[in-house]
């Protein structure tokens, strides 16, 4: 009786031993946090987009949202529209004797596309966030949807 013990005690020490010296089971990866893009290019604030609007003739706001974008949240009624992912591509068509204001929801993309502007060499007085700029009180255009024209309309009735 006292060998079937000592048995089992050492199996059990064993095996305690073992189970010891198993690798750690990896922990679940992290959820995943959006991290917003890092940016050189001021964020503007609500007063200095403002003041920079006043002035129409020296700035032009370049939108590097999708076009569904603007036309569910809203925007500004005088702006190029390139989107972010062909901003690169399209510099040659940017005209350089103007102050560039870049413009996104919140800012982020807009302040990736400042930096790259900058770097390009355009005069960039900064990033703003259009839904940003909404919450601070201030309203956004919201394009209406163009209408068929008539002769569309006809066109497509026969």
């Amino acid at each position: 009786m006292f060998k079937k013990a000592l048995y089992l005690s050492s199996i059990a020490v064993l095996s305690t031993a073992t189970f010891a010296q198993q690798p750690a089971t990896p922990a679940a990866p992290a959820a995943r946090v959006y991290q917003e893009p890092t940016y050189k290019a001021k964020k503007l604030t609500r007063a200095e987009f403002d003041a920079l609007l006043a002035h129409p003739e020296r700035i032009l706001l370049i939108d590097v949202r999708r076009p569904d974008e603007i036309a569910a949240i809203g925007g500004f009624p005088v702006y190029l529209n390139i989107q972010a992912k062909d901003l690169k591509n399209h510099l040659s068509e940017i005209p350089k004797d103007r102050i560039l204001v870049t413009v996104s929801n919140h800012a982020a993309r807009a302040g990736v596309a400042a930096d790259l502007l900058a770097d390009n060499g355009f005069q960039v007085a900064g990033a703003a966030g259009a839904q940003t700029y909404e919450t601070e009180g201030e309203k956004l255009f919201k394009p209406a949807s163009p209408k068929p024209a008539a002769a569309a309309v006809e066109g497509a009735k026969q």
